[in-house]
């Protein structure tokens, strides 16, 4: 267990954030020894507990002596004009302390130079680097992207980030590549005239052992698809009433799994969005066919006779011990044939998801894995590292997975970009999550001509994306740039909970009337 102490909230977020990428399964959690400007903060104890106990000897609330020997102990001291880190190693007997002037007129400054010190003594402490250094974002080629916008040179930018955040050279050129992919493939997207449509499917066949989205099984919920779709109906045409003067270039039908809808219901929903929408400017129709114990040949044929062009078959990993592991309740010899299946139906824009990091894979696995795809040849791949969220089964029930080895290194992403390449996909858009296995990230690589520009779009966040569904979050992107280079966005979400999305469907209306009131 790691405790950090802080005198006051800032920077919360980025101190936790950086010091779970150096220990990622340890638990950290937070306390505050000054009151002053909590203003409600209570992560574990209140910070009148933590002093009073402090001073009485005591462990913070929560802890008894059987507790877990606590192993870290860190001290972030923000003073008037300086910060203090303090790092005592209990189980080692080794302390760290770092003092440095700041300049707090300057936040940014302050933030950067605070994860760069605190960075700098976690390396020595723990003997390692971050392939990412102290970038702890989840968008990274945004600071590119920005940058290549303003006219600087990729050598400055490059040399920026490497100062600044102290990553590696290998990730920087990454970022940069994406970022000159995604600035040339983004021309084509009208952002002030123009959006994108995100339509939710919460159902799935099962629920994987990683997964903390939004789904519920189908089996316990078939009967009530319908109302679902009504509710959904709904809300689709008071978007495509609100923004009939506007340009949608691109759809994406996520979930959950799509299709878990049955033939007739995936008609009546593409039906509902053609008759709805002008999809002339539309450069993009994504569907998530995703999981292969979903997909049969009518599905795909309806989707197909629709114009949809994209979609994905997502096996995660071509081993099977692994997927009964995961719940995946298919064989890899079914991807196999849904694969063939939309072939033989004419897709010739596939996607197909792979995770790594997961339970029990070995490298050689990962080969394998590698192996199996490129022989299918599709136009994307895409490579994630498995990111544990808290409401994953895996997380839940820790303590029984505990002694299955979860490894992702720089030799597992490598292994899988030179496949990639031997098909000729390159990597155009990345993205980051909390708690990803080796601190690594997200790639997709795609064909020339095939890269998805939804993914592009979700992550950059330059253009606002109307999201519809249980659990959608609509993100309302203002076009002109504020000052720093970045875009004004507010955001409203819909409730995740189905019934109460079939119940509150109204609610959820008003909810998007008010983000776009001046629209």
């Amino acid at each position: 267990m790691i405790e950090i102490y802080l005198n006051k909230p800032e920077f919360e977020y980025d101190i936790h954030s950086l010091i779970k990428a150096f220990f990622p399964k340890d638990n950290v959690e937070i306390y505050y020894t000054d009151d002053a400007e909590i203003q409600g903060k209570n992560l574990a104890c209140t910070a009148h507990e933590v002093s009073k106990m402090e001073q009485n000897g005591k462990k913070p609330q929560g802890e008894t002596e059987d507790t877990e020997k606590v192993l870290e102990t860190i001290r972030v001291n923000y003073g008037k004009k300086e910060i203090t880190l303090d790092w005592t190693r209990v189980e080692l007997e080794e302390n760290y302390h770092s003092s440095f002037a700041v300049d707090f007129s300057d936040r940014i400054q302050v933030k950067n130079k605070l994860k760069q010190e605190l960075y700098g003594f976690l390396a020595e402490g723990c003997k390692e680097t971050l392939p990412w250094g102290t970038l702890t974002g989840i968008r990274p080629t945004k600071i590119p992207m920005k940058l290549l916008n303003e006219g600087v040179s990729e050598e400055e930018i490059g040399q920026y980030m490497k100062d600044t955040y102290l990553a590696s050279e290998e990730k920087i050129n990454l970022s940069i590549d994406i970022a000159k992919r995604e600035r040339k493939l983004l021309e084509k997207i009208d952002y002030e005239n123009g959006y994108s449509l995100y339509i939710g499917i919460p159902f799935c066949p099962s629920t994987c052992l990683y997964c903390s989205f939004t789904s519920y099984p189908l089996a316990a919920w078939s009967s009530k698809v319908d109302r679902y779709l009504d509710a959904l109906e709904k809300e689709l045409t008071y978007v495509a009433t609100k923004f009939y003067h506007k340009k949608l270039n691109s759809i994406y039908i996520g979930g959950g799994t799509p299709t878990t809808l049955n033939p007739a219901q995936l008609d009546r929903l593409i039906r509902k969005i053609k008759c709805s929408f002008d999809l002339s400017h539309c450069v993009e129709f994504t569907v998530e066919a995703g999981r292969p114990d979903s997909i049969t040949r009518d599905k795909l044929q309806v989707l197909k006779q629709h114009g949809v062009e994209r979609i994905s078959i997502n096996p995660q990993t071509m081993k099977q011990e692994t997927l009964d592991l995961l719940g995946r309740r298919h064989t890899v010899e079914q991807i196999k044939e849904c694969y063939k299946m939309a072939r033989d139906l004419g897709f010739d824009n596939i996607n197909m998801d792979l995770i790594l990091g997961l339970p029990k894979e070995t490298l050689e696995d990962v080969r394998h894995t590698m192996e199996e795809l490129i022989a299918l040849e599709p136009e994307n791949i895409t490579i994630h590292s498995l990111a544990i969220k808290r409401a994953a089964r895996l997380n839940i029930f820790k303590d029984y997975y505990k002694d299955m080895e979860m490894v992702n290194t720089k030799e597992h992403m490598d292994l899988c970009q030179e496949y990639c390449e031997k098909i000729g996909l390159y990597p155009y858009y990345l993205y980051r999550q909390k708690g990803m296995a080796g601190n690594m990230e997200n790639v997709g690589y795609a064909k020339e001509g095939k890269a998805g520009v939804y993914n592009i779009l979700i992550m950059e966040e330059v253009q606002t994306i109307v999201a519809c569904g249980a659990g959608a979050t609509t993100k309302r992107v203002w076009p002109t740039p504020e000052a720093d280079g970045t875009h004004r966005i507010e955001r409203c979400e819909n409730v995740k909970d189905v019934g109460q999305y079939m119940d509150r469907i109204d609610e959820m209306i008003v909810r998007k009337q008010r983000l776009f009131a001046e629209a």
